[in-house]
């Protein structure tokens, strides 16, 4: 079977009576909340009333283009060339941007209103929603007049969404040219990248090699698309008053700066620790004077293990069930209800990701599967961001929303149940395969996070003066890389075009969505160590910590289960599992 996911439950097809008709609603509710925002004034006689109002519309607005919104996304996600799809898609942004100025209106009539706390405490209704306005009100001093705000949203449409579907277009159908045991194959990106972990050391070289005369076809075509975006990005920042994408970001995040800075204090002091890990690595693997960026998967020893899709289900469920049996039932609803995207093909955007569907408590996950053991890990990861939304769908549309660092928590979470309970059930030599799969996803999130940030800070500061160039762009990646990955890797050996194959870049609306991942990791570890401390009755005060986290800061998330985030002992305290692990390693890794 395909293993293809089934989207009937948000609608059968573009010709649907349901998706036509949701079409023709949009657009009514798209005017009634138009004509709200032309008659709503801070001397409204009863602001209670009003605000109520608000709430029911922009509920009611929210629904329906998430609904549909989603729904083009997750066609055109497994089949980046269907026509409708990409109609709809301009059809709806076009739709959503002609919202902008009403918005724009009614935040600044919220940010306006005084006592606004006082208002909010008479009514049992708005109660709910208190997070949510008083993060509007401190939101509006970066809010743009009427026009300017309009003039950005349908410019973005010809602007950074234009180049980011064209990016996406250029690498869902870039086909490599490999030869594999003679014979010359022309195969898709996502299929070339998989080979990343085969046993075959020959092939692994071969896939890469092949991948980086790939993107030749295609490097110019993209680092338009970047420059375009980022320029874009610059440029608003700057109309709104942050004093950098950065700021806007941390802001947006609900975060303190004060916390992304003690935390990649820390990463920064565990990097000798990695670069431990990667000599060994490249040792074992025969590479004295470092690590090819071609091995930072390969796995250690004689790998059997395979799983087909099924086996990989049954893993799952039967692993999560050892922190909860309602983490573990989900998991089993979301493979038996065709929920997922499973396997690799032509037009299919690379790499997983989940969408959470809260208008109608649902999610999908797309991944592109290969039977390997990191394989599971991403589906298990995958649905991890699905049992998040799970765990919001009690919640109001309006507070269901959480922001980019917290969002990586419940995904990592479900990696290290899987992890560690493999790593326990495990051999000798069983677990230290395990044990560097574990290490080498982790040094992913702290040293090639890292590398990524430190990338698309020098691109923005770069881009502020003038477009950088393909060989510029190339670089800048391998001077990052160098920088994270210090004598772990051989410098003869990087990636120059991870900008091209990673589409968090091309985000215009989420810069800086690297070390959300980062911190997400890290955050996890320190939840698992709760967990690790109470037991399975852990599980009740972590289903409820997730469904709070769209309607509060990530300093509050943290106080909840007694966490200072800004605190560096905490950051080490997570590094300290991590670092653990890398010495648990180096000592199994000595009988090879």
């Amino acid at each position: 079977m395909e293993k293809k996911w089934n989207l009937d439950t948000l609608y059968t097809s573009f010709k649907s009576t349901e998706f036509i008709g949701d079409i023709a609603q949009c657009k009514k509710l798209i005017l009634t909340y138009n004509d709200f925002a032309n008659n709503v004034s801070t001397k409204d006689t009863n602001l209670t009333y009003s605000l109520e109002n608000y709430i029911a519309l922009e509920t009611s607005l929210h629904k329906i283009t998430s609904k549909l919104y989603i729904y083009c996304q997750l066609v055109t996600s497994v089949n980046t060339k269907d026509r409708e799809g990409l109609k709809y898609s301009d059809i709806l942004e076009a739709m959503i941007s002609d919202l902008s100025k009403a918005k724009t209106r009614i935040q600044k009539w919220i940010g306006a209103i005084d006592g606004i706390e006082d208002i909010i405490d008479l009514s049992i209704l708005l109660k709910e929603y208190k997070f949510y306005f008083l993060e509007i009100k401190d939101n509006c001093k970066y809010i743009l007049s009427e026009d300017e705000e309009n003039i950005i949203a349908k410019m973005k449409n010809s602007g950074s969404n234009a180049w980011a579907k064209l990016r996406e277009l250029l690498t869902s159908t870039l086909t490599v040219d490999i030869i594999i045991n003679g014979e010359k194959q022309s195969l898709p990106l996502t299929v070339i990248r998989n080979m990343a972990y085969d046993k075959d050391s020959n092939l692994r070289k071969t896939a890469y090699m092949a991948e980086l005369k790939a993107y030749e076809k295609i490097e110019d075509s993209i680092a338009g698309c970047l420059n375009g975006i980022k320029g874009e990005v610059i440029t608003i920042t700057k109309l709104r008053g942050y004093k950098s994408p950065l700021e806007e970001t941390v802001l947006n995040s609900r975060m303190e700066l004060k916390t992304l800075e003690v935390m990649i204090a820390s990463m920064k002091e565990s990097f000798p620790y990695f670069q431990k890990f990667f000599k060994r690595k490249g040792e074992l693997l025969g590479y004295p004077i470092g690590l090819p960026f071609y091995e930072l998967f390969a796995p250690i020893g004689e790998v059997d293990s395979k799983f087909t899709y099924e086996e990989a289900a049954t893993y799952i469920e039967n692993t999560f069930r050892s922190f909860s049996d309602k983490l573990a039932d989900f998991a089993r609803m979301a493979f038996e209800k065709e929920w997922i995207d499973a396997y690799p093909r032509d037009g299919k955007v690379g790499g997983a990701f989940c969408e959470n569907i809260h208008v109608i408590g649902e999610s999908r996950v797309m991944s592109n599967f290969g039977g390997t053991f990191n394989d599971v890990v991403t589906l298990a990861h995958e649905l991890g961001h699905a049992y998040h939304g799970d765990c919001l769908n009690k919640e109001k549309t309006l507070n269901s929303d959480y922001p980019m660092p917290i969002a990586e928590t419940a995904s990592t979470f479900c990696e290290t149940i899987i992890k560690k309970t493999a790593i326990k059930n495990a051999n000798k030599k069983e677990a230290l395969n395990i044990l560097e799969t574990d290490i080498s996803d982790c040094a992913q999130v702290i040293i090639d996070i890292y590398s990524r940030f430190l990338f698309e800070k020098e691109v923005f500061e770069k881009r502020n003066v003038s477009s950088l160039s393909t060989e510029e762009l190339k670089n800048i990646m391998l001077k990052a890389q160098m920088e994270a990955y210090g004598e772990g890797l051989d410098k003869n050996y990087l990636h120059p075009y991870m900008w091209i194959c990673k589409p968090h870049y091309y985000y215009a609306n989420s810069n800086f969505y690297n070390f959300p991942y980062a911190f997400g990791q890290l955050f996890s570890k320190g939840l698992y160590a709760k967990y690790i401390e109470e037991g399975k009755a852990f599980s009740i005060k972590y289903d409820k910590l997730l469904s709070i986290t769209g309607k509060n800061s990530l300093k509050a998330i943290g106080e909840f289960v007694n966490i200072d985030i800004n605190s560096k002992d905490f950051w080490e305290s997570s590094l300290g599992v991590i670092k653990e692990d890398i010495d648990n390693f180096l000592t199994l890794s000595k009988d090879m």
